[in-house]
């Protein structure tokens, strides 16, 4: 399974030929997180055309399951979140709450921001923008 990052998921909207190929290889294995949705919400709320957008975002959701936050996750997300503190490492919040679906869940994080994603111990990454 991959959980597609919001970064992704814009190349998808934007009709990323490289981005759309990987999705299409990926036939019904892809998913995105509630994190990712409510970003790509906020971002057609603020575009030029935010109804044209809206339905966009609409449509990509509706192609794929949007895993929300369940025990499993908020627990991982609680581990994760204790043990980068002790280290002094930060990771923001919903990145934290993208990895945790994903570590959760045994899936890989699908994301053009690894600088982000790869401090989190556990998650496996790959990125579709930059193959």
């Amino acid at each position: 399974m991959k959980i597609l990052d919001t970064d992704t998921c814009v190349g998808l909207l934007r009709g990323y030929a490289t981005v759309l190929a990987k999705r299409e290889e990926e036939r019904g294995r892809v998913a995105t997180s509630w994190v990712t949705a409510s970003e790509l919400f906020f971002g057609a709320e603020r575009s030029a055309a935010p109804e044209e957008n809206r339905a966009a975002v609409v449509r990509l959701l509706a192609s794929m399951t949007v895993f929300g936050l369940d025990l499993a996750s908020a627990r991982v997300f609680g581990e994760v979140k204790a043990s980068l503190a002790r280290q002094g490492t930060i990771v923001a919040d919903a990145d934290l709450f993208i990895g945790s679906i994903a570590i959760s869940r045994g899936a890989t994080i699908v994301t053009g921001n690894r600088k982000h994603f790869d401090r989190i111990p556990g998650a496996v990454v790959e990125d579709w923008l930059r193959p």
